[in-house]
């Protein structure tokens, strides 16, 4: 049986960009993510010894469109409305911290 640890939770957080600092969240999400775990853990117990695995749902083929290229809006429209933009681009808070590491 696996266990989640305030451990794992908080480098899943971190991962996540979560905040887990209120108990009651914390509580919740342990919980939750610990139902998540115990399902899984049934799902490998199911013996498919023999079972051909399903690769198709359908025999059917996608049937996709020509992509076509086309200008629906002109770059000086869509920035007319922009509430903040930067020459031609729309400019967007940070998502990213360049100095935050990745371990």
């Amino acid at each position: 049986h696996m266990h989640l640890d305030n451990a794992t939770l908080d480098r899943i957080a971190e991962l996540a960009r979560l905040d887990v600092s209120d108990p009651a969240v914390r509580a919740s999400l342990l919980k939750d993510m610990q139902r998540v775990l115990d399902f899984v853990e049934q799902l490998e117990a199911v013996d498919t010894e023999g079972v051909e695995p399903l690769i198709f749902m359908t025999e059917g083929e996608n049937e996709l469109r020509e992509d076509v290229a086309r200008t629906e809006i002109t770059q000086a429209d869509a920035l007319r409305n922009a509430p903040v933009k930067d020459s031609d681009y729309f400019k967007v808070p940070r998502v990213v911290d360049k100095g935050q590491s990745g371990s």
